[in-house]
């Protein structure tokens, strides 16, 4: 296709600018983050892929076939130091998309320049796109400035398996936040059991257990159901149990959660959910959220 033909079908400059609606905004003020080289998917962590994945309807491998780099007056609100393409890409594989793919995308996308003030080599490259379809048959939409990533056989491997845990009949639902919490204190000192029951966008049991014996360390897990039982463990990291847990729970126990609680037993809550979130460890984001 020609590039004057292209320039005649150009999504609308805004296109790319709408698509930035972050996973969890309220974490992703509370995390330091580093802004990761466009387009090139170096160094992302398990949680910088699963907020992509997160909210992609659609997710294939691309090769870019034509490349044209917009006007300024065609561009507006392009961030400094990048410009804004019109991108022409056939889809070798399509990961995730239930309604399908057109075999031809065109979609915009603001490419970081290099220190020289050059464009990144696009023109053949494969690339992973995080997206949702455009209003036009053929065009999509980014979700993120960034979710253009380099297509490495690792990188497909990981997306691939991230997504078949997002879509297994037992993946965990999203956090929304914390519900109430409880605490029985033993018959004997240092003896105690927390639960906490947490918000989740589908209505979907899920709560936090965290028991003290003496002599012992405590112990915590996380139940998917209503009851929680001795096959109820803590989550491995880098999981997507994990990643529920850890980029969405606040880091404190919030006053409402323990307001039926006598002053011992929210104290004792309180410092059952420090424990838990230490245990979670950081959610690991490293890139710039939109």
């Amino acid at each position: 296709m020609k590039p004057a033909t292209l320039i005649r079908r150009l999504l609308p400059p805004c296109l790319i600018l709408a698509a930035n609606i972050p996973v969890f905004p309220a974490l992703a003020l509370q995390q330091p983050m580093v802004a990761q080289p466009a387009g090139t998917g170096t160094g992302l962590s398990y949680a910088d892929l699963a907020d992509l994945a997160d909210t992609a309807p659609m997710v294939a491998v691309v090769r870019i076939r034509n490349i044209i780099t917009l006007k300024p007056d065609q561009a507006q609100g392009v961030p400094p130091g990048h410009k804004r393409l019109y991108i022409e890409a056939d889809v070798t594989s399509l990961i995730r998309g239930e309604a399908g793919i057109s075999p031809l995308v065109t979609y915009l996308y603001d490419a970081r320049l290099d220190a020289r003030g050059k464009l990144p080599k696009l023109k053949k490259a494969s690339f992973i796109l995080f997206a949702r379809p455009a209003t036009r048959p053929g065009e999509v939409q980014l979700v993120a400035p960034d979710a253009q990533i380099a297509a490495t056989p690792v990188m497909v491997d990981r997306v691939k398996s991230l997504l078949s845990s997002m879509v297994a009949r037992d993946a965990p639902p999203r956090i929304l936040g914390l519900g109430d919490a409880f605490h029985v204190a033993g018959t004997v000192a240092g003896e105690g059991e927390t639960q906490i029951f947490l918000r989740t966008e589908n209505g979907d049991p899920v709560s936090l257990s965290v028991l003290r014996r003496p002599g012992q360390p405590p112990r915590w897990a996380v139940a998917l159901g209503e009851i929680v039982d001795e096959a109820a463990r803590a989550p491995v990291p880098g999981t997507l149990l994990w990643y529920r847990l850890a980029c969405s729970l606040p880091p404190v126990l919030p006053a409402r959660a323990v307001r039926t609680l006598a002053v011992a037993d929210a104290e004792a809550a309180r410092a059952d959910y420090r424990l838990v979130i230490e245990a979670l460890g950081p959610c690991g984001r490293t890139r710039i959220a939109p």
